[in-house]
């Protein structure tokens, strides 16, 4: 949350929020923003599909726009939803808007895209997400819930009261918590971590990066992608020694007899031991012990991060974490226990507001077809093959519309190079987006949406205690519209615009939305004024759920508080993952070998292990032109650190440019040497607008620096089919030849001749 200064048409400063302990320095990409060169000016028609009509093309990404009007754009829109429709049904559209969106409860392109086609009759979902595919699935079969344990995590005010040893796999990196869907007032986590420091409390962070925990702490690191072996070898410690605690296996979790069988090598002759974790994971087997040891000896907080699931196998570490912390008999205490994204945005550790926010309803989709989030190039490459997915085997609909709103795919989706063939095979892809992102560059009808800082809207989150009136900092820029406006002006061409609309204004719906909060704010005893006063005041507080613990109510009465599992309790085994029969997903957690892995075959061709983690510089890619962002870039290039023994190696120096290159594809970068970075490991954050050499050639090198050019688009199991876009292999090497242009903010070619090419 920020104050906006603004020059009448500019945003030129923001000051954050006066009660934020810890301003998060992405708000340095906001100046300029509003009229920055890569914004949508009008709307637009790919060349190609205006004279030649939808179908499939090939000249997605390298073609020119041609301007046209309001009218005739949402025309075009009305006429082609109209022949979808009747030739094809309503799961031949794709709702396919994913990311961040936009902030804003009631101009939130998601929701306004999915309500709009929902009027219309419904479309193809997504379900889950790209930052959590793997635990939105496996979590509710293990411990009943997958939002809640963000959302109603134990607070950072207890950690730092009763916690003695956190450990945290995956770090609790401070970049990640300064963002939060909705806007966020507080950024508590560096001071939590100084106060547990400060009373005496111990960090040991688990990750090939020494920072993904500031301050002092204590830093292992593991070959990446093994966390799941080193938590095995630290329960065959607590087993062998007796450090477990048997009696809440016994009473709070179902099936740890059968993990335990596994655990000391009963079922597959290989005991699981600490010696066993070091050949894989490179930490020594007396290090694990003695971790182990003290983690049965004091009140123990493990954590696992999100980006740990972003991988092959991604469902193992978050289960084998829950099991981890089982098997200490912490979970529900004081300072102890399990949590999960500590450190992956601000919410985990946040307290939570008890009552619904203000959302515009979506409606209901008849339409039953979905896919999971990350398999959007499968489903348009192979229409009609079947797929598994969660005990279900399903089938990929035949989709002749994209229809995209409030996402770019090209930031969250793996093998840029097949996902720009994937894009060759619909009729026609709509994209909303006010600026010319790669997704809005491979559109045949783009819309210019306004941002969030020329709307009034209003901003709020689950673990935040403000509601805020967000007050347009600037006017429209050029003829961009809000999607809502769009939206209303199509529905009204296609006959259903009081379905859509309601008979409101935009205006009309931010005052109704925040009176049905305010009703739910009233009948709970709190206070809130009525709308004017509102919106003039700037914001109103709402009581939150302070000092919660994760499962404290069903630690004190399992019977009364179960989980929302078969069982009631933690399910170390499961009987229905067990019985889907999945060869890469058993019924209890445990080690699988990754193809992308210092320890397997592929290593020998790419010998260094590549973290496409989150930027520190930006939301994943949003304002990637911006100040903060732009600053770190390496000669224009997205940085990638090296350890210095590995780029001595290859006869590299801090602010070369490398190209990074494996069987896939190729992107260009700068050298940022750095001993923080683990041997053998190199990181590039995602993020950096793809800018392809060759716009004709999908297989071009990014000379930007996206590392979803390397990525490989694989699911992370049968289970969830979750994205697995963190870890991959490569090598570098230096980049000998002239330096191609940034052309990444550069609008594509526009038809001459009109006010929208200026």
């Amino acid at each position: 949350m920020f104050e906006a200064v603004s020059d009448g048409g500019e945003v030129t400063a923001v000051r954050p929020f006066a009660g934020d302990a810890d301003p998060s320095p992405v708000l340095g990409n906001i100046p300029g923003s509003v009229r920055h060169r890569s914004r949508v000016t009008g709307p637009m028609v790919r060349r190609g599909w205006l004279e030649n009509g939808p179908g499939p093309s090939q000249r997605r990404g390298d073609d020119e726009y041609v301007p046209v009007s309001w009218d005739e754009l949402t025309t075009l829109l009305a006429n082609e939803f109209r022949r979808v429709i009747d030739r094809h049904g309503n799961s031949a559209i794709y709702g396919g808007s994913y990311g961040w969106a936009s902030a804003g409860r009631f101009h939130h392109a998601q929701s306004q895209v999915h309500r709009f086609l929902n009027v219309l009759g419904g479309y193809t979902r997504s379900v889950h997400s790209y930052s959590l595919g793997a635990t939105g699935v496996i979590m509710p079969h293990v411990v009943g819930t997958h939002w809640k344990l963000f959302a109603r995590s134990t607070s950072w005010e207890n950690i730092a009261e009763h916690t003695e040893l956190l450990v945290s796999f995956g770090g609790v990196p401070l970049k990640n918590t300064g963002i939060n869907h909705g806007g966020t007032s507080d950024h508590p986590t560096r001071g939590a971590l100084d106060a547990l420091r400060e009373r005496g409390g111990r960090i040991v962070s688990i990750t090939p990066l020494r920072d993904d925990v500031h301050g002092e702490h204590e830093w292992i690191a593991p070959v990446p992608g093994s966390d799941v072996a080193l938590m095995l070898g630290l329960a065959h410690t607590l087993v062998t020694e007796g450090l477990h605690d048997e009696d809440f296996l016994a009473r709070y979790c179902t099936g740890y007899d059968r993990f335990e069988r596994y655990l000391l090598g009963e079922t597959d002759g290989e005991p699981k031991s600490a010696r066993w974790a070091e050949a894989i994971t490179g930490v020594p087997a007396s290090d694990i012990a003695a971790l182990a040891r003290e983690m049965a000896a004091r009140r123990t907080l493990v954590t696992v991060t999100w980006s740990l699931q972003r991988t092959r196998f991604g469902e193992q570490a978050p289960w084998m974490g829950v099991t981890l912390a089982a098997m200490l008999g912490e979970i529900g205490l004081a300072g102890g226990g399990f949590g999960h994204g500590y450190g992956s945005m601000n919410e985990p550790g946040l307290a939570p507001v008890p009552y619904p926010l203000p959302t515009l309803p979506q409606g209901i989709n008849p339409v039953k077809t979905f896919i999971p989030v990350a398999a959007i190039s499968d489903m348009l490459l192979h229409p009609g093959e079947e797929f598994d997915y969660d005990g279900q085997r399903l089938t990929y609909p035949d989709v002749k519309l994209v229809h995209w709103a409030g996402g770019n795919p090209f930031h969250h989706h793996q093998d840029i190079g097949r996902l720009r063939r994937a894009l060759t095979r619909p009729d026609t892809i709509v994209v909303h987006d006010p600026y010319w992102t790669p997704m809005a560059k491979h559109a045949d009808i783009v819309v210019p949406s306004t941002t969030s800082l020329e709307r009034d809207d209003l901003s709020c989150t689950r673990n935040d205690p403000l509601l805020v009136a967000m007050h347009a900092a600037a006017p429209r820029h050029a003829d961009a519209r809000d999607d809502y406006d769009t939206f209303a002006a199509v529905s009204a061409k296609l006959g259903v615009a009081e379905r859509f609309t309601e008979g409101r204004t935009a205006q009309q719906w931010l005052e109704h939305l925040y009176d049905q909060w305010r009703d739910w704010v009233l009948r709970d005893g709190g206070e809130a004024p009525e709308f004017g006063e509102f919106w003039a005041r700037g914001h109103v507080r709402m009581r939150t759920e302070d000092g919660l613990v994760a499962f404290e109510d069903f630690r004190r009465d399992p019977d009364g508080h179960p989980l929302a599992t078969p069982s009631g309790r933690f399910e170390i085994f499961s009987d229905t993952i067990d019985g889907f029969g999945y060869d890469d997903c058993a019924g209890h957690p445990r080690w699988y070998a990754p193809d992308e892995w210092l320890g397997g075959e592929r290593a020998e061709r790419y010998a260094l292990h590549l973290v496409a983690n989150q930027p520190k510089t930006r939301l994943h890619s949003q304002l990637d032109h911006g100040g903060t962002s732009q600053a770190s870039k390496v000669r224009g290039r997205e940085p990638i650190r090296l350890y210095p023994a590995d780029a001595a190696e290859r006869a590299l120096s801090g602010g070369d440019v490398v190209r990074v290159f494996n069987d896939r594809g190729a992107c260009l970068a700068g050298v940022v040497l750095d001993d923080g970075v683990r041997r053998s490991v190199v990181q590039l954050a995602t993020g950096a607008w793809y800018d392809p050499l060759d716009p004709g050639d999908p297989n071009a090198m990014c000379v930007h620096g996206n590392p979803n050019v390397l990525t490989a688009d694989v699911g992370a199991s049968s289970l969830s089919q979750g994205c697995t876009g963190q870890h991959v292999l490569v090598e570098i090497e230096k980049w000998t030849g002239d330096l191609p242009p940034i052309r990444a903010y550069d609008p594509p070619p526009v038809a001459a001749g009109s006010r929208y090419s200026e």
